[in-house]
């Protein structure tokens, strides 16, 4: 699996776009590409960092909050200006059909029936295991101010943990376990805010679900610009697994 970072900044972010991570995977001559979130400004470095219009085959939504799935009108609509044909799987909780139906008749009148390509909705809700686009995904119900479901995707054994917003659960503890990644969202670095992880928060999660590597997403952009160092320094000191600050753009293989 390769994983690369397209976007890792929060909501309201003006220099860093809204978290948004694309996986590759390649077996046998097959390739398969997956998206965890859309967010409001994710489409233009989606571009710039993958112009295949039938590159991407399914795409995650965590929660219905605009940083997660607001970019979803300009990347399907882009799509169909570049003659994509290969169906695209939008994955997420049972709702997801008629809420992102709802936003892109609001962005594009009639988009829905001009694609040129195959939308395809499935829900993974917690407790359910579903195949799609050569992996297996389960989800689990984290703790937001919206519902917010984290998602663990499987190939074999590589299997990569997505948290969306929110405070940890046991739920979202026991579908981390063993995870080769976990991708949290740390809002702050040690002050609770609401419906939101901190940096701390997620050091004790990845411990206790026994995870191999920790990337730090979505957090508070006051928070990184003046304490980046702060956040660095931090995680130095973490030596039993691996842990990152990713910058937009970076990138690795598990």
């Amino acid at each position: 699996m390769k994983i690369t970072f397209i976007g890792v900044g929060e909501a309201f972010d003006e220099e860093l776009s809204n978290t948004s991570i694309e996986i590759s995977i390649e077996e046998s001559g097959v390739k398969n590409s997956i998206l965890f979130d859309c967010g409001l400004t994710v489409p233009p470095c989606y571009w710039k960092s993958l112009p295949d219009a039938d590159r991407l085959d399914a795409i995650w939504i965590s929660h219905f909050h605009g940083d997660h799935f607001f970019g979803l009108p300009a990347l399907l609509t882009r799509f169909r200006q570049m003659n994509r044909k290969k169906p695209l799987v939008i994955l997420g909780q049972q709702d997801a059909a008629g809420i992102i139906r709802q936003t892109l008749e609001l962005a594009y009148p009639a988009i829905l029936d001009k694609l040129g390509y195959q939308l395809r909705f499935v829900a993974v809700e917690p407790g359910e295991v579903v195949n799609e686009a050569g992996l297996v995904w389960q989800s689990a119900l984290n703790a937001h101010s919206v519902r917010n479901l984290a998602v663990r995707i499987q190939k074999g054994s590589k299997s990569v943990f997505y948290s969306g917003d929110g405070l940890s659960t046991a739920e979202t503890l026991s579908l981390a376990q063993g995870a080769d990644l976990v991708i949290h969202e740390a809002f702050r670095i040690e002050q609770e805010f609401p419906g939101h992880s901190t940096v701390s928060s997620c050091v004790s999660f990845a411990r206790r679900a026994n995870v191999c590597r920790l990337a730090l997403v979505h957090v508070e952009r006051n928070e990184r610009r003046l304490r980046r160092e702060d956040i660095l320094q931090m995680i130095a000191k973490i030596s039993d697994f691996d842990i990152f600050l990713p910058e937009p753009g970076d990138w690795l293989e598990i």
